[in-house]
């Protein structure tokens, strides 16, 4: 005999089904009167309700090894994705009739059938079902991404102890957790979706735990806005993959199983395997993964699992991540210990600043690249920057020195090879360090950041001697130890500068690079933070300055070379253009290709025509071509 159970409020959804049962034998109950069923004369059931009418079914179905069909309502979208239900009314009652050899498991929590999802704590968006970004627009999903951004405010981390089946205990800390059994389309299921598998004796908790909102930001708009899911697990979320499972939060945390049934924590999580014959459709069995045998399956490496974390994420989700006491221990120890002057620190810099000096005289740049290699003088910037960030005086202090008498040593030896090598020549490497603009300043301040992120990762460390290369400490202390050799003011302040504009740029960005890391809270980082701001705003008027210079010098390059002038008889062009300024004029030098010799005349219109073309009194020195 086939019972054919519905809810009360269903009764003219089952007169529609009529037609399509007419050839069975079926005895029609309403759920106030289930308890009418005979269930040792059933043969197989049927049910339309609510999720929790069709679990109660379920249950009963299970107990008594009975095949279940059921037959959604148009309004189950989900509950039809899920199974692969037919959408038509005939071809959904035809599979429900039908009895399939395939078994499903049944998830229980505290003995209650889990159809859909249990919910621990708040774990959006993990908990929302993909159907509601459905045919939402670019704007609309948005829209959406920010209605969840601002429940991060509530969300907090709570520490909790989860047992797994063969009675491993694990501690973490975490926002919330969504259980499921089923390949259902919520962003839970589709992280882990290859995981998932109906008929193997196991379920999975999808732990969302967020360490900075920058990192949980990322996720969700990958999710809610791009529409993606993400390749690899994100950093703010694990799962545990087993057939029993106990979550026992610090604290009672809300439980809801398939939207409703408040419950409480504890919860104890466990799977019946292959407990029920469902009439699911085809797609859902194809949407099974590989059945994964006995072992469970665990990924929570990169979860927040120590005490100290657990502190401080409880109180509230920081905008970046706090990096974890066994970091921070391992990043001082080093960062004290190359904050301190030692023998091997001078000697390198010595070395590198003999080198460097003599690849500025003969001009390559190879060999600058080998002393900027050689250099340590990186290491107490990094340093200082921590110190700046902490606010602790002692590191600030030994950065400090070690760079005052660092400099002082590279002035003092580039100063002595200029004064005793007997060549008085600018050439182009030290030309180039002479004229330094806002760009190097952000050179500085990326530079900075590429330092401070490898020195927080063991792994990248090496990366630090690109650093170097790029950002070039040495090279424009030397050009000014020069420069005082040589006695030559000018050239000493404006190479000096340029180090004080990487100085100050790199340890500016390498602060704010170690607080978004999570080595410092940002209310502690403020103050030093601030200051060198101010720093770095007072270097950037005069490079801000220059960077003006360069685009005005480069409009007068532009003005004059497209240029050509009749001057009388001959007709001139202008080339190799080059603007040289001085304390008290200006100079232009450039070569003039005319077509015969000027005359006296001709030479002062010449003078005449470019100084109009540029608007701008200056001393005019050219070199005349003739074009044959």
């Amino acid at each position: 005999m086939i019972y054919y159970i519905y809810a009360d409020d269903k009764k003219a959804f089952i007169e529609e089904c009529y037609p399509f049962l007419e050839e069975q034998k079926i005895v029609y109950l309403p759920f106030s009167k289930l308890g009418e069923m005979n269930v040792d004369q059933a043969i197989h059931l049927l049910v339309t309700g609510c999720l929790h009418e069709i679990k109660i079914l379920m249950g009963i179905a299970h107990q008594n090894g009975l095949p279940l069909g059921i037959i959604p309502t148009e309004e189950q979208k989900e509950l039809i994705r899920t199974f692969d239900f037919p959408a038509k009314r005939e071809e959904a009652i035809s599979q429900a009739l039908q009895v399939n050899e395939k078994k499903i498991d049944l998830l229980y929590c505290n003995g209650e059938i889990v159809l859909q999802e249990v919910v621990v704590g708040d774990a959006p968006p993990l908990d929302r079902f993909d159907s509601t970004l459905n045919q939402k627009s670019f704007f609309d999903r948005v829209k959406i991404f920010w209605r969840t951004m601002k429940r991060v405010k509530e969300l907090k981390h709570t520490q909790m102890k989860i047992t797994v089946a063969q009675s491993n205990e694990i501690k973490l800390s975490a926002v919330g957790i969504v259980g499921i059994e089923y390949p259902n389309h919520t962003f839970a299921s589709k992280l882990i979706a290859s995981q998932l598998c109906s008929t193997d004796g196991k379920f999975s908790i999808v732990i969302l735990s967020p360490t900075s909102i920058m990192q949980y930001i990322g996720y969700l708009f990958k999710s809610l806005v791009s529409h993606l899911t993400p390749q690899q697990l994100p950093r703010s979320v694990g799962y545990i993959r087993s057939s029993k499972i106990t979550i026992e939060p610090k604290e009672p945390m809300n439980v809801l199983i398939d939207s409703a049934q408040k419950q409480l924590t504890p919860i104890e999580l466990e799977v019946e395997e292959k407990a029920l014959a469902l009439g699911a459709g085809e797609k859902f069995w194809e949407k099974q993964g590989k059945e994964s045998g006995t072992k469970d399956s665990i990924k929570i490496d990169h979860l927040p699992s120590d005490d100290e974390s657990a502190n401080y994420l409880s109180k509230s989700i920081p905008l970046f991540s706090h990096a974890s006491q066994e970091q921070y221990a391992s990043l001082f120890t080093s960062l004290r210990e190359e904050s301190k002057l030692s023998s091997t620190f001078m000697t390198l810099l010595i070395l590198s600043t003999m080198i460097a000096t003599f690849g500025l005289f003969i001009n390559s740049s190879s060999v600058i690249i080998g002393a900027m290699l050689l250099a340590p003088l990186m290491q107490p910037i990094v340093s200082l920057s921590m110190g700046v960030l902490r606010q602790d005086t002692t590191l600030q202090f030994n950065g400090a020195k070690t760079i005052l008498i660092g400099v002082i040593a590279v002035v003092i030896t580039a100063a002595l090879i200029a004064v005793f090598t007997p060549i008085e020549r600018l050439t182009t490497e030290m030309a180039g360090r002479l004229s330094p603009t806002i760009l190097d300043l952000f050179v500085a301040i990326v530079s900075g950041a590429a330092a401070a992120y490898a020195k927080s990762n063991e792994k990248i460390l090496g990366s630090l001697a690109g650093v170097a290369i790029a950002v070039a400490l040495v090279p424009p202390i030397a050009v000014a130890g020069i420069g005082l050799g040589w006695g030559n003011w000018h050239m000493f302040f404006t190479a000096f500068l340029l180090f004080i504009t990487n100085l100050v740029g790199i340890v500016l960005a390498a602060a704010l690079t170690f607080t978004i890391l999570g080595f410092s809270p940002i209310h502690i980082a403020k103050k030093g933070m601030m200051t060198w701001m101010g720093i770095v705003v007072i270097v950037a008027i005069p490079l801000y300055s220059a960077f003006s210079q360069m685009k005005e010098d480069i409009e007068v390059q532009r003005t004059l070379s497209n240029l050509v002038f009749n001057v009388g008889e001959h007709e001139v062009k202008l080339t190799h253009i080059n603007l040289l300024h001085h304390p008290k004029r200006d100079e232009i030098r450039c070569e003039v290709i005319s077509t015969g010799i000027l005359s006296k005349d001709e030479k002062a219109r010449l003078k005449e025509a470019i100084l109009k073309s540029i608007h701008k009194k200056a001393t005019v020195i050219v070199t005349f071509r003739y074009r044959l």
